[in-house]
């Protein structure tokens, strides 16, 4: 019967889902990220908060966590899961053309910050191995946070967001030699033998090029495996039309790959990230990215959460001005360093400030490196507790970071512009159609009125989608049209029409109002997501709205009516009566569709 009443592990994984059922909607609802949620909940759930508190009372030690060991195997899970899913957005074609920034941009950075942040470490007395050790640890930035903050905000496809992902890709791939490192240095110090150290030296470089050899081993093994059988594994279980099935044998792949990486010396997230790309080369990528989604968001929020529980509160109130100026230090150091070594390989100074920012914080292998370091003897535990807060406050502070970062880099973005001319629209010129928004939607239209002879301006809030447009010949330039100054500049005044294709529909309200409270006689056509969306642009003033998910019905309608056989110009007459029905509802103030 005790054995029937014992809990265990069960009443930790009831708190972790009770905890993400509260954080996920609360977050969402206060519009901060989840991650940040979750790392508070980890701090204050985990050992050294609630859980030191918690021994003489049984209610609460119902709702705290406690086994750090447990949580922590799950977590690496949730990284793998997590680069996985970014394996499957990209290709081994797409892997090839970023070699320059993993091996160049990315290794660069490992090795200049280690370098620089040993540096410190060994002024404030700590032995070379042990500074080596705290470099090292200290110079690899977070990969799940950074890479799910990047999602969140869907810029992983962006210029900084392929940057960043080649960085924190060639900080995974140097996880290896520091951790052989560590391993050789921890020998090395228990030999206590000076003579010994031309046969230590060439034991490193033997050791060294084996571990090296294990992993391309286990990588070549993993791709070759992947081409090989994968597809092929996939087609016999799909069609077995079996949900079930489909699902086990990606958890099998991603379980699997990430545990043979993990016993050749290679970080679990590396196997699965190789799994991942070789997916991406089949026709299952869509399904698996679907079905994969809901393990990688809780495996992730219970990884956030275990490095919220590393915080001891107690550390850090005996070194409060200590901890605050080695986090405030460490995240102004790589900072630095990153904009240097970014701006050396070429990169503009919009994803400069975006890259330099998120990549400042640390990360979560930092944690396996100073334990490691530990075990070993090259750091004392309270070097290690100390680092461990210092790594762990950074990367709490990276939520705020993202927000900062997109901020300089819009800024930064901004004054780019102004310096080269892509925020000048030059002479005002009569008959100039005015486009603002120039995405997918902008750009067909911009192409079909290029095409008609007809001139127009298009005005852009992206820098870097502005740089790039003008590159191809458009006639763009960056502005904020919200302002009325902005849109007088443009040639509002004689204008014969404005288009607002933004898909930010709280700007392009501000821009029909400033537009209307400009001139009031310009047609106004603008691109609404739903019925309620186009209301409010009516009564600010719009001459026409185009909704996106009543076009595409009526493009739908259109073309099985036609194949059904009803003549085509009888379908457009009616697409016509229900397109002017119901627009006059909308006009009326009625939302249902």
């Amino acid at each position: 019967m005790a054995a029937a009443t014992d809990i265990g592990v069960y009443r930790e994984a009831l708190v972790f889902l009770g905890t993400a059922g509260v954080v996920i909607p609360l977050m969402a609802r206060l519009r901060i990220s989840p991650v940040l949620g979750f790392l508070v909940a980890g701090l204050v759930l985990g050992p050294y908060s609630l859980g030191r508190i918690g021994d003489g009372l049984p209610w609460l030690q119902a709702i705290t966590i406690t086994s750090q060991d447990a949580v922590d195997r799950l977590a690496e899970l949730g990284v793998a899961f997590l680069l996985f899913t970014i394996g499957l957005e990209l290709s081994f074609d797409r892997l090839w053309t970023m070699r320059r920034l993993v091996f160049g941009l990315g290794m660069s950075q490992v090795v200049l910050t280690t370098t620089a942040i040993s540096g410190i470490a060994l002024a404030f007395g700590n032995t070379v191995e042990a500074s080596l050790v705290i470099g090292a640890c200290l110079a690899l930035s977070s990969t799940a946070i950074v890479l799910q903050l990047l999602a969140e905000q869907k810029r992983l496809a962006t210029i900084a967001g392929r940057s960043i992902f080649a960085v924190l890709l060639a900080q995974d791939l140097a996880v290896v030699p520091i951790l052989f490192l560590i391993v050789v240095l921890g020998n090395a110090g228990g030999d206590g033998a000076a003579s010994a150290g031309a046969s230590a030296t060439g034991s490193v470089w033997l050791g060294l090029g084996m571990a090296m050899l294990q992993a391309v081993a286990a990588i070549l093994l993993i791709v070759g495996f992947g081409r090989l059988v994968l597809r092929r594994m996939f087609r016999l279980v799909a069609r077995t039309h079996n949900r079930e099935l489909f699902m086990a044998t990606i958890l099998f792949v991603v379980v699997g790959t990430s545990l043979l990486t993990h016993v050749a010396g290679l970080s679990m997230a590396l196997g699965a990230f190789l799994a991942g790309l070789v997916l991406a080369e089949t026709e299952f990528r869509r399904q698996v990215e679907v079905d994969i989604e809901p393990f990688k968001g809780m495996l992730l929020g219970l990884f956030f959460i275990s490095v919220g529980m590393r915080i001891d509160v107690a550390e850090v109130a005996r070194y409060p001005a200590m901890l605050a100026a080695s986090v405030f230090g460490m995240v102004t150091l790589k900072a630095a360093l990153i904009v240097a070594l970014t701006r050396g390989f070429g990169l503009s100074w919009p994803v400069v400030a975006e890259a330099s920012l998120l990549l400042a914080g640390g990360g979560e292998f930092a944690f396996l490196v100073l334990g490691l370091a530990s075990s070993s003897g090259l750091v004392t535990r309270e070097v290690e507790q100390f680092m461990l807060l210092v790594s762990s406050g950074t990367m709490m502070m990276t939520p705020y970071l993202a927000r900062l970062s997109r901020k300089a880099s819009k800024r930064v973005g901004k004054a780019a512009a102004l310096a080269d001319g892509r925020a000048d629209p030059g002479p005002a010129e009569p008959g100039r159609i005015i486009v603002v928004g120039y995405g997918r939607v902008g750009r067909i239209l911009g192409d079909i009125l290029r095409k008609q002879d007809k001139p127009f301006i298009g005005i852009e809030i992206d820098p870097e989608a502005v740089a790039k447009a003008r590159r191809a010949g458009h006639n763009l330039v960056y502005g904020d049209a919200t302002q009325r100054a902005f849109l007088r500049k443009c040639g509002l005044a004689d204008a014969p029409v404005l288009v607002v294709t933004m898909h930010d529909a709280a700007a392009a309200e501000h821009v029909v109002a400033a537009a209307r409270a400009e001139r009031a006689d310009i047609p106004v056509i603008v691109r609404a997501r739903d019925a309620e969306h186009a209301v409010r642009l009516f009564k600010l003033g719009a001459s026409d709205v185009v909704r996106e998910v009543l076009e595409a019905s009526f493009e739908i309608a259109s073309t099985v009516l036609q194949t059904v056989g009803m003549p085509a110009g009888k379908v457009i007459a009616i697409v016509h009566d229900e397109r002017d029905a119901r627009k006059k509802q909308v006009r009326k103030g009625l939302t249902a569709e």
